[in-house]
């Protein structure tokens, strides 16, 4: 067990360093502190600045309008008409993606999910839902899982309304055109893991599709190490006409929904509520999307989702999966669930590609590459971190297993105060299995992450005490 720096080297640091900062920075410097990079960012490699590149906004945009002209993709809209409907989305997508795959040299393949969802909250009837997939089969670690995902049923004022015109175009044409853009660019590529690429339905009925996907990943033991959902990320004006185009929220759930009895108490007793498997992911995509490289800020929302609403990443963090959602800064509800109409002031609504903001859905599509190609190169998240915690002392010794990742460098301790929200020092531990660190764990919150050796880091494992 190699030892750290002992406490007093450590604090004294710290110290100087938050004195020099204070002393430097004037009001418009500390304004601008919450933007600077934290400690753990990992700077893009020339290998995602290539594939960020190829990302288009012309694609995406084309993507949109080919969605909304299917005139409605509400979930109980007919499946059969190759022109209207869902069903021919569904068809279309399906195509699409099989384009993808058809450039990836066998490693994508792409097909249909369906299952019949028996009647329930707004499914008054026995109905067909389908999820179109691709899934990108890993080089190396096949066997660990990342989603993205979309939905691309859509809907109006009345939820059980399934004829009328329902563009859908930010809501959430938007997010599958991310879907899409981002397999069409992955697909010549060689993740070292696997990657699944997911357009949903029923999201708008009730999270119907996603937890069908869920439930499937679930029942094969699909060890899913993140799940990223876009939904409503197509514009950056809000509804009263101000824009926000370089910032994108994250929305990351704390108490993980999963949580068992057991598990919330001893949460309760060492904290952690700022430290679900989820918070650190979405810390990880700060630490590789929140750069130059995307031209977006990444605004991390400490919820699971907007008030009154709720999206596809919830049945994955319900089967205790890591998951967040992507949503534009500042939503114009005018321009989603709504009838296509015009009021007697002149006011446009509806969900309609004019109000769209197609190089906005193109920086979405870096950040959630950044974070999926980032991802799937890294090595996965430690497993069995610990806190020994058989004997009071002050020094904290951490433990946890080692991967099995055939390019596994080492690790590193990263730690932070407990009353600050992103990890402020990060410690080189080496290549082993337990580190001690000259500080009480009574004091700070610790973490471990992996790096392997071509300086890809993980997210972090927030370790569990062990007597």
């Amino acid at each position: 067990m190699r030892p750290s720096p002992t406490r007093r080297t450590v604090l004294t640091a710290t110290a100087a360093g938050a004195a020099a900062l204070g002393a430097a920075a004037g009001p418009a410097e500390a304004a601008a502190q919450g933007h600077r990079p934290p400690v753990t960012a990992q700077p893009p490699n020339r290998e995602l600045h290539s594939l960020l590149r190829e990302l288009d906004a012309d694609r995406i945009e084309a993507t949109i309008r080919k969605l909304v002209s299917f005139g409605t993709r509400h979930t109980l809209s007919v499946q059969d008409d190759p022109d209207r409907g869902i069903g021919a989305a569904r068809d279309w997508l399906l195509a699409e993606l099989r384009s993808c795959a058809a450039a990836s040299g066998g490693r994508m393949t792409a097909e249909l999910q369906s299952y019949v969802q028996e009647p329930a909250s707004r499914i008054p009837t026995a109905t067909k839902i389908t999820n179109v997939l691709a899934t990108l089969r890993g080089s190396v670690t096949p066997e660990r899982v990342y989603v993205v995902s979309g939905h691309y049923d859509s809907r109006v004022t009345d939820v059980m309304n399934a004829t009328s015109d329902a563009p859908g175009a930010d809501d959430d044409a938007s997010g599958v055109a991310v879907v899409l853009e981002l397999a069409r660019v992955m697909a010549k590529r060689r993740p070292a893991s696997t990657i699944v690429f997911a357009a949903v339905a029923g999201e708008e009925q009730g999270l119907y599709g996603s937890t069908y996907l869920a439930q499937q990943l679930k029942a094969a033991g699909t060890d899913v190490q993140g799940m990223f959902t876009n939904d409503i990320v197509g514009s950056s004006t809000a509804d009263d006409g101000t824009k926000d185009p370089y910032t994108i929220r994250l929305f990351a759930e704390g108490v993980p929904s999963s949580e068992t009895p057991e598990q919330a108490a001893v949460r309760r007793s060492v904290g952690g509520e700022n430290d679900s498997p989820s918070r650190q992911l979405a810390r990880f995509v700060r630490d590789v999307a929140d750069n130059d490289a995307t031209g977006m800020h990444v605004r991390v929302v400490y919820r699971r989702d907007r008030y009154l609403r709720g999206g596809d990443h919830i049945p994955f963090l319900e089967r205790a999966y890591p998951a967040a959602r992507f949503t534009e800064p500042a939503e114009d509800f005018a321009h989603q669930h709504q009838d296509v109409r015009v009021d007697e002031t002149g006011k446009q609504y509806g969900d309609l590609p004019d109000f769209c903001d197609f190089d906005f859905v193109e920086r979405v599509a870096r950040v959630n590459a950044a974070a999926l190609w980032t991802l799937a190169q890294a090595p996965g998240t430690p497993r069995g971190a610990k806190i020994v915690t058989s004997s009071l002392t002050n020094s904290t010794r951490l433990v946890w297993t080692r991967g099995t990742e055939p390019d596994l460098a080492g690790y590193e301790i990263v730690w932070r105060e407990t009353t600050a929200p992103e990890w402020t020092h990060v410690i080189p531990a080496g290549d082993v299995t337990a580190y001690e660190v000259d500080l009480s764990k009574d004091n700070v919150f610790f973490g471990v992450r992996a790096v392997n050796r071509a300086g890809n880091r993980s997210p972090v494992a927030f370790p569990a005490p062990q007597s």
